[in-house]
């Protein structure tokens, strides 16, 4: 059996997969509310690690509650984890601030003043990227704001790593995790010497570096006696939480495409060449696979207000409305939610926009019209309008999928909002019952050799829905009377 770990930022699930089978015996989510995200000023976000230690612990043994396995036959821990967080600890592996996590825009300016210091050219066509508001940026802010925290860290860690670090003792990193924050020169297949000579950074700060798919260190005797788990098992797959969802619907190949609608929206394009968005308003770093000899990029389109909109949609209109009675209730409104708009940017810089800050909106209110029907259609409908937006760049850039593998989750329960997708892109979706903890067990077997390929890996997955587009018509005018909304705002914000 296998132990996957999903770090998210609402909560943490733990999944339990049979290796035989590949299904998944058991599964705890731990908090049933979501956890909270620090921000002390506008645009900051930040969570304590040690709350997602604690929550790891909790779903864990939440899992082994069900009493559908025996704990000790567990044979190997993968850790998916959300992106881009920093994470920073001393020689004795304590921490010394809470997590600047994803959503954090305060490093934005730090971001475009190395863009244009290292020269536009140079970054994206060796990190693929700007350094943008990535965890580079966001550990030059502590070094700029915070000398003291930065006089004393040991090490620079993604979130996953340090739950790695807290299972095991060691810390470790992969080209994955450093390429996604912006630290790793695809030319050099080394540490970008740009980034470390520009920010100043001691190369000694990032962790050994090891294949996604290798042992990261052994569970320790003291951790294993807390978890009920045997002591020496390893953590033998560490990945950031939209690789790892690739990989858990089997996205490995060029050409290949995932998308989730959680907390944050991304459509995971996989690529073999080194390519990258003159505007950086889409992002590649190195997949789940990728070796210097076998090139597999994940090209990523990210869009923040997602799930966080429908949730705020939720907190404030939903009057105690479970998200499926919420679902229900944007059935019974028309295609184009009768002239109600959305826009959903309020979490943060939004990198497909250039980094800009256009906040959430609702426009076109008829106070004697619009119900709260209608508001939550708009979101579904202006979310689905976000990803089209975000797609069209994306095929700009010579990624054209011509079917999408999600998991049914999250937003992709909803049926207004998934056949809203699918007929606003023109392209199919693929439904499947898996999720991230499931993908982090099932990786844990491929980098524990347990099982011999991803191939065998996933030999008993298969889809559980199709959804083909039905009326790209309809919809069509009501995707570009958003896109000139948006337009217009954009021009209108910093």
């Amino acid at each position: 059996m296998l132990l996957g770990i999903d770090i998210g930022t609402s909560s943490v699930k733990v999944s339990v997969v049979d290796v035989v089978t590949q299904k998944t015996i058991a599964s705890a989510q731990y908090p049933d509310e979501e956890s909270p995200i620090l921000a002390v000023k506008p645009g900051w976000a930040e969570q304590s690690p040690d709350m997602w230690w604690q929550h790891a612990q909790k779903a864990i043994e939440l899992c082994h509650q069900t009493k559908a396995y025996n704990p000790q036959e567990i044979g190997a821990i993968g850790i998916a984890y959300q992106m881009h967080g920093l994470v920073l600890v001393d020689k004795d592996q304590l921490l010394l601030r809470d997590s600047i996590i994803w959503c954090d825009s305060r490093a934005v300016e730090i971001g475009e003043k190395a863009f244009d210091a290292i020269g536009h050219e140079k970054c994206l066509s060796h990190l693929l990227n700007s350094p943008g508001n990535f965890t580079a940026s966001k550990l030059a802010w502590v070094k700029e704001n915070e000398p003291e925290i930065y006089a004393r860290i040991d090490k620079v860690m993604l979130p996953g790593d340090f739950i790695a670090m807290k299972l095991t003792g060691e810390i470790t990193t992969s080209i994955s995790a450093l390429s996604e924050g912006i630290f790793f020169d695809f030319k050099t297949n080394k540490i970008s010497k740009d980034i470390v000579d520009y920010f100043d950074f001691d190369e000694n700060l990032f962790p050994d570096i090891k294949p996604v798919f290798s042992s990261h260190g052994s569970l320790q005797l003291t951790v294993a006696e807390k978890l009920n788990l045997k002591k020496g098992i390893p953590v033998s797959y560490k990945a950031g939480d939209q690789p790892n969802n690739a990989l858990s619907l089997n996205v490995l190949n060029p050409g290949e495409v995932a998308a989730t609608a959680g907390t944050s929206g991304v459509i995971y394009g996989v690529s073999d060449k080194l390519a990258y968005d003159k505007e950086s308003r889409v992002n590649t770093f190195a997949h789940v696979n990728y070796t210097p000899d076998e090139r597999r990029l994940g090209v990523l389109l990210c869009i923040n207000g997602t799930g966080s909109m429908y949730r705020w949609l939720k907190n404030t209109f939903g009057n105690a409305l479970s998200y499926r009675q919420m679902n229900s209730l944007a059935q019974d409104i028309a295609v184009g939610s009768n002239g109600l708009q959305v826009l959903p940017f309020g979490n943060g810089a939004e990198r497909m926009l250039n980094n800009k800050l256009p906040g959430a909106h609702l426009h076109n209110i008829d106070l004697n019209l619009h119900t709260q029907a209608h508001v939550i259609r708009a979101v579904q409908e202006g979310i689905a309008c976000s990803f089209r937006y975000g797609l069209d760049i994306m095929r700009s850039n010579g990624m054209n999928p011509t079917v999408i593998r999600a998991g049914k989750a999250n937003l992709f329960l909803s049926d207004v909002f998934t056949q809203t997708f699918v007929n606003i892109t023109g392209i199919p979706v693929e439904l499947y019952k898996n999720d991230g903890s499931v993908g982090a067990a099932l990786g844990a077997g491929i980098g524990a050799g347990i099982f011999s390929s991803p191939q065998e890996a996933f030999a008993n997955m298969h889809p559980v829905q199709l959804i083909e587009p039905t009326n790209t018509a309809q919809i069509e005018p009501v995707y570009q009377e958003w896109r000139t909304l948006l337009k217009t705002q954009l021009s209108n914000s910093k």
